[in-house]
């Protein structure tokens, strides 16, 4: 008999977070959380997506034994500003049996109806920050720390049990040799003239803190029109500031300015974290510390986390001197090869930015739609 649990408790909620450790124990290409950020991010009192939102965690038991896990989800700033009226889930997975998966959805059918929402959407985290998606194609290729890994069969339950795909989003991948200077170099000097911009480098993280905020506000105008987003807010800015910031390397941060010192784009990169985090196995300590600072100071895979351009300039090729900077900084530092985090298939903008390297998709991910 299968009986579904509301995670209440430190001791139940670190439970449901350990719960993919055992589901992918013996796979080579599931990358683990740290247990303690997992811990963070549900924290009413620290995490600050629940100024705007509300969610609920449950585990599926079977024989004493959790056989799944969801979260259900509103963001009241989608429903009430947006205007959307759906229902998230997130953190999904179960075993291969469709029965738990159909009694965990009906958990979080039971909230959208509770607060006459008209359809749910997942798997999706809080914000646009938060993982997204399941993964359809590309099992076999290694996850990265800001995406989720799932067996194939994730997709077929939903599919099964009505769910309908509402958002695709693909990865890919690239070597760097393919990312020839002269793609770039001379066009990214004539831009730089005629719009009068200046790119900006760093070396410590002290001298990125004054531009974050700014680099948020181009992040929430850059992204404005994509039918998923949701603004980040001023809360929300300090929280990833304090968390993220000082963790990314500053010569992986490019930001471009005009002549009044106004962001017109950005980008951030970040080593692979990916075998790094598969030797902490969720811990930072003893060793799993040590093994993050050594992929932050010598992986040869890099992983574009967010590459952001103002409207204004969105056809005027600022990204190449954005490019540029990049190329100087990764041939320093041997990268081998970068890899793109997920991207909106319909994101042609996006796309256009990278055709010139010859991206190869690595990987399919989608959020499935229900209607209440």
């Amino acid at each position: 008999m299968i009986t579904i649990q509301e995670v209440k408790t430190k001791k139940e909620l670190t439970a449901y977070i350990k719960f993919p450790f055992e589901l992918y124990k013996d796979n080579e290409f599931w990358v683990p959380p740290i247990i303690a950020d997992e811990l963070e991010t549900f924290d009413k009192t620290k995490n600050p997506a629940f100024e705007n939102a509300e969610a609920y965690y449950y585990v599926a038991l079977k024989n004493n034994k959790i056989v799944g896990r969801i979260a259900a989800i509103i963001n009241w700033e989608e429903v009430n500003n947006q205007h959307k009226n759906k229902v998230r889930f997130g953190w999904f997975d179960v075993i291969n049996d469709i029965e738990v998966t159909k009694l965990l959805l009906e958990k979080v059918y039971e909230l959208g109806r509770k607060n006459k929402l008209e359809y749910v959407e997942g798997p999706m985290g809080f914000s646009n920050l938060d993982k997204v998606g399941v993964l359809t194609e590309g099992f076999d290729q290694m996850g990265t720390m800001v995406t989720w890994y799932n067996h194939p069969y994730y997709a077929t339950h939903f599919e099964k049990l009505g769910f309908v795909m509402e958002k695709e989003y693909i990865e890919s991948k690239f070597p760097f040799e393919n990312v020839k200077l002269e793609y770039f170099d001379k066009a990214q000097e004539l831009i730089k003239r005629r719009y009068q911009l200046k790119e900006l480098n760093f070396k410590k993280t002290k001298d990125v803190l004054p531009y974050v905020d700014k680099m948020f506000d181009l992040f929430n105008a850059s992204y404005a029109n994509l039918s998923s987003f949701v603004a980040i807010t001023d809360v929300q800015k300090e929280y990833f500031k304090k968390k993220y910031i000082s963790f990314i390397n500053p010569e992986y941060i490019k930001f471009v300015e005009d002549k009044d010192h106004n962001l017109v784009a950005f980008a951030i990169v970040m080593p692979s974290f990916s075998k790094a985090l598969q030797k902490a196995n969720g811990k930072l300590f003893p060793f799993g510390f040590y093994h993050l600072l050594n992929a932050r100071n010598n992986s040869k895979d890099v992983t574009f986390y967010l590459i952001g351009v103002h409207p204004d300039y969105q056809s005027k090729g600022a990204h190449a001197i954005i490019f540029k900077e990049y190329h100087t900084t990764f041939t320093q530092k041997g990268i081998q090869n970068c890899i793109r985090t997920p991207e909106l298939a319909d994101n042609h903008a996006i796309h256009a930015i990278w055709k010139n390297f010859d991206p190869k998709i690595t990987c399919r991910r989608k959020t499935f739609k229900k209607d209440l």
